[in-house]
């Protein structure tokens, strides 16, 4: 018997009906992983600034931001019914909804798909076609490509996986345009690029719970030298993408510096990283969050400055 098979998930206590009604509806928010779908948001609605050379139309963006709220929430509930049994060996995810018991695995199926469905009739019809569709494929794509094909099969999985944390991109400038260009598809890239160093800082620190649950993250197969290696080698892509937006997107000279400053400092983390490694350092003395808490401050700051870009021409 597997670590994953000797502990059954969604077994704790009360049935989810008998639990308080506020536990209850808590539980179902996190289903949707709110903090996650903060990320998503933060890339979505500055582009929106960005493609419309100015201020959206606030309802506008609202629309997008809600649709936008429950196409990820409800990818993300699905993701964590199909993962409830490696959630439940893990202890970074052994407090989940479906772990603990307080939403029953077909609530949450229910729930996932409902969002899902949801969301695509309300993007459709409240902002256009494309940006449903788009949103729609993201959905799609993280839950049977990445969480039911990649996840438990490849130590690429968070690479090809993170394309559908890319997409909301798209949804933002064709929200505005209902088309895509290159400055949405450089920055699609640039989120892309992002997304492996991002993580795979995280999963060194909870390597024992990959290993535990089975997962083949980079780290568990390979070690950290060579996740250290490879953190590097996206790291100066990711940066390099993200300055042909000022030739292709038609940004002000802010841009420029903004990305190469942000972008300096993310490589200095990045090879801080990669030489601690190559010394052996292990454990707090590797310092692998000091990255993954700085890219979302880089990602951040990056999509802060495409929102503000079009007051400086």
């Amino acid at each position: 018997m597997t670590a994953v098979e000797s502990r059954p998930a969604g077994v704790a206590g009360a049935t989810p009906a008998h639990r308080p009604f506020g536990a209850r509806v808590g539980a179902f928010v996190a289903l949707t992983k709110p903090r996650i779908i903060e990320l998503l948001l933060i890339t979505t609605v500055p582009v929106m600034f960005l493609a419309q050379r100015g201020v959206p139309d606030p309802l506008l963006v609202l629309y997008v931001v809600v649709g936008g709220y429950l196409s990820a929430g409800g990818a993300n509930a699905l993701n964590m019914y199909i993962d409830r049994d490696i959630d439940a060996v893990m202890s970074r995810t052994e407090r989940r909804p479906l772990v603990t018991g307080m939403v029953s695995p077909r609530e949450a199926l229910v729930f996932g798909i409902s969002l899902g469905v949801v969301s695509t009739a309300w993007l459709w019809l409240l902002v256009n076609p494309l940006s449903a569709v788009l949103a729609l494929a993201a959905l799609l794509f993280y839950v049977f490509v990445y969480t039911l094909g990649l996840k438990r099969r490849t130590a690429q999985n968070i690479v090809w996986g993170g394309i559908a944390g890319c997409m909301p991109v798209f949804v933002g400038w064709a929200a505005i345009t209902n088309s895509l260009s290159w400055s949405a598809l450089i920055l699609f890239l640039v989120i892309f690029f992002w997304t492996p160093p991002h993580y795979w800082p995280l999963s060194m620190k909870v390597r024992d719970d990959y290993e535990r649950a089975g997962v083949p993250m980079l780290p568990v197969l390979k070690g950290n030298l060579a996740v250290a290696k490879q953190i590097v080698v996206y790291s100066w892509v990711m940066v390099a993408t993200s300055l042909l937006l000022w030739p292709l997107g038609h940004t002000s000279w802010l841009y420029p510096v903004v990305a190469v400053a942000i972008g300096g400092f993310w490589l200095k983390e990045a090879h801080g990283l990669y030489a601690r490694a190559k010394a052996g350092v292990v454990g707090a003395k590797l310092k692998e969050m000091r990255l993954f808490h700085w890219s979302i401050t880089y990602l951040t700051l990056l999509f802060v400055e495409v929102a503000i870009d079009p007051f400086l021409h």
